[in-house]
């Protein structure tokens, strides 16, 4: 935040006073049942103020005294930290320091610290360390009802530790259709003996905080659309020549469509009258900076009007004030797990009515308002009225592998919120197995299997790094990892200068995969980006991006060296380009394969890529070295569906008899 200067417009924007929150009038009632009961779900619209309330109502009734913190925890990053520098703001002091938050690989918090937001999936990797969660007074699970696999785990380890430190508080936060599903699970009593022989505490209670909603009128199509994409940037400029003043919050699936949105709308708002307002289109999704999603909740300039195109991350998790106008695409990227193919992947699908309905409520904050929803009346009749819990829908592996390192060996008698298919905790703990992280009898194997899971990064990628001293390229692959690991592209291109972009790229390119030209990048940019102003600027490469890789990067180097493992080794030079680089190249691949052997897929005669186990036809992704190369076989990072093809990328070539060499227990030759 240090070179992002917060002007005296922006404050007006972001916070209305606390007194005119809807929550202000059930303070007492909620300070007395936190005090009553061990767990209290609060139920409220979004907007009411309960996610920045609620901590400090608590740290000023008391809850932090000896030193204890508040936890808030959030599904996603993004609201993470847009709603702990909001808190700061609020309550007066600099982030990071009474008020703080964590992310993965992102700690903005310290000793003075009292109240902290972070990721769920934070907290549960603090109890690795702290098993009882001993540091905190009181553990807020916001948004509850997204129903993360982080947040259902986390709710199933609070429940256990709310067994042995009967002291502690937890707040569930959640949308009206959830709540009882929670008053539920606190409720009933799981299978294993309290620790402690006790009275049996009061349990859990609702407690209902009405909105203040104005109303919606929510628009259907008459027909179904070609391009919701294209419908949405014509919806947005139909509102912008005949509504009244107010911003417009486009909901789109992800970063490809929101940043083609966000062009369209600035090349078209380009030619509007001189005299007219015009459009200021600004993106929101997970990619971003700090910086850059703090912008969203700036007041526009005189004479604009606010276009914010989102993902579904403004639904929920964040509020923006000033919005008269939503536009709903219909469609949502949700994780999608196929145990038969073992390949995970994010695919557009329709939305639930309960999103849907989220959604609109966006629209009512501050004024009456409009939902324009780019689908008929009937399809929206067709969609499913909640979400499938993500738990039963992912690969269960890196939560199976975190389990097992907090000690909870049996992990199908754990107490989850909704149980996962028996399907994907088979084929979770084959991956482990395959992986070395748990041996015969699932049990976690020593030291490989509790390294993976303290490493922040998911099981494949963790036994890549810490295969690499075998491979003498320990330095070589926490780049890799560090650079794979960002969620931001680390290019930037403009559509007007593609080729230029494709031929500065190609300088980077090594002919082996995407890996080793992320680490060409890296290596260049650590050696001259960092001293020469434009050599980001030059190479389309994203400056921020490739800062925060070197910082992601530090922090893995400290873990393996806290393992004992010397980081410094690697197979001599700076460069990929170096001494005998093909000795290097390869040894790197070796070592890629070591962790991404169960994604690995041999090219086709037409230039496609199919599975080992031939039952998926995968193309290589246009942003990745591969699109349009050729290659024997390959091992990928990442998969993407659309509705027409399903993508991978971070793809590197490799040999066919390294898969039988590194995961003997996962392939075998078929006589």
């Amino acid at each position: 935040m240090a070179d992002f200067d917060l002007d005296s417009s922006f404050v007006p924007a972001l916070h209305k006073p606390p007194a005119l929150l809807p929550i202000a009038k059930h303070r007492e009632a909620l300070l007395y049942l936190v005090e009553t009961h061990p767990v209290v779900i609060v139920v409220g619209q979004t907007g009411s103020g309960k996610t920045t309330q609620i901590p400090q109502f608590l740290e000023k009734a008391g809850w932090c005294a000896d030193g204890k913190i508040i936890a808030v925890t959030q599904p996603r990053r993004v609201a993470a930290t847009t709603v702990s520098l909001r808190v700061a703001e609020e309550y007066g002091c600099e982030i990071g320091k009474q008020v703080g938050y964590s992310i993965r690989f992102e700690d903005v918090s310290s000793a003075a610290t009292r109240i902290k937001f972070m990721t769920d999936g934070l907290l549960i990797r603090e109890a690795l360390v702290d098993p009882l969660l001993s540091r905190y007074s009181v553990i807020m699970v916001d948004e509850a009802h997204e129903r993360s696999i982080s947040t259902d785990i986390l709710l199933g380890l609070l429940k256990k530790i709310l067994k042995r430190r009967p002291e502690l508080r937890i707040i569930v936060s959640s949308a009206t259709l959830q709540a009882e599903t929670f008053l539920d699970f606190f409720s009933s009593s799981s299978d294993e003996k309290p620790a402690i022989a006790g009275p049996p505490g009061p349990g859990a209670t609702i407690i209902s905080l009405e909105g203040r909603t104005h109303p919606i009128d929510v628009l259907y199509l008459e027909a179904p659309c070609e391009d919701y994409v294209e419908k949405a940037v014509a919806t947005v400029f139909d509102i912008h020549s005949k509504e009244q003043k107010g911003d417009i919050l486009v909901f789109l699936t992800g970063r490809e469509e929101i940043e083609f949105a966000v062009q369209a709308v600035a090349e078209r708002s380009a030619q509007l009258p001189a005299d007219s307002p015009s459009l200021l289109p600004l993106p929101l999704f997970a990619g971003l900076t700090t910086e850059q999603q703090m912008y969203v909740f700036e007041q526009a300039p005189e004479n604009m009007r606010k276009v914010i195109f989102s993902t579904n991350i403004a639904e929920a998790s964040v509020t923006i004030d000033g919005i008269v106008y939503v536009v709903d695409s219909g469609f949502v990227k949700l994780r999608a797990y196929n145990p038969t193919t073992g390949i995970e992947s994010l695919t557009s699908t329709p939305v639930s009515k309960a999103a849907a309905a989220q959604r609109a409520g966006r629209a009512g904050r501050t004024k009456p308002g409009k939902c324009y929803r780019l689908y008929t009346e009937d399809a929206f009749a067709s969609f499913a009225s909640a979400n499938v819990p993500e738990i039963q829908r992912s690969n269960l592996a890196p939560f199976i592998l975190q389990l097992k390192a907090l000690g909870i060996d049996n992990v199908l008698r754990f107490n989850y919120l909704s149980a996962p298919p028996a399907e994907l905790m088979v084929k979770a703990l084959e991956l482990l197995f395959s992986l070395g992280a748990v041996d015969e009898y699932a049990k976690l194997t020593k030291p490989l299997g509790t390294r993976m899971a303290e490493l922040a990064l998911e099981p494949m990628m963790a036994k890549t790094l810490l295969a690499a001293p075998n491979f003498g390229c320990v330095s070589e692959i926490l780049t890799i990892a560090a650079m794979t690991s960002l969620g931001g592209n680390i290019w930037v291109s403009h559509d007007d200068e593609k080729k230029q972009f494709e031929g500065t790229r190609r300088k980077f390119a090594v002919e082996e995969g995407d890996h080793l030209t992320l680490l060409n990048v890296y290596q260049s940019f650590v050696g001259k980006g960092r001293k020469e102003s434009r050599f980001c600027y030059d190479n389309y490469l994203n400056y921020k991006a490739l800062s925060r890789a070197i910082s992601i990067r530090a922090q893995l180097k400290r873990s393996l060296e806290r393992f004992g493992i010397d980081t410094e080794e690697s197979l001599g030079g700076s460069n990929v380009q170096d001494t005998d680089p093909v000795k290097k190249a390869e040894q790197i691949r070796r070592c890629l394969t070591t962790g991404y052997f169960s994604q690995a897929a041999r090219m086709q005669a037409d230039g496609t890529f199919l599975t080992v186990d031939g039952g998926t036809i995968l193309h290589a992704h246009p942003s990745s070295l591969m699109f349009n190369r050729k290659a024997d076989w390959v091992v990928f990072h990442e998969v993407m569906e659309t509705s027409m093809k399903t993508y991978i990328r971070d793809i590197s070539k490799i040999d066919k008899n390294w898969l039988l060499e590194y995961a003997p227990s996962f392939y075998q030759i078929k006589s």
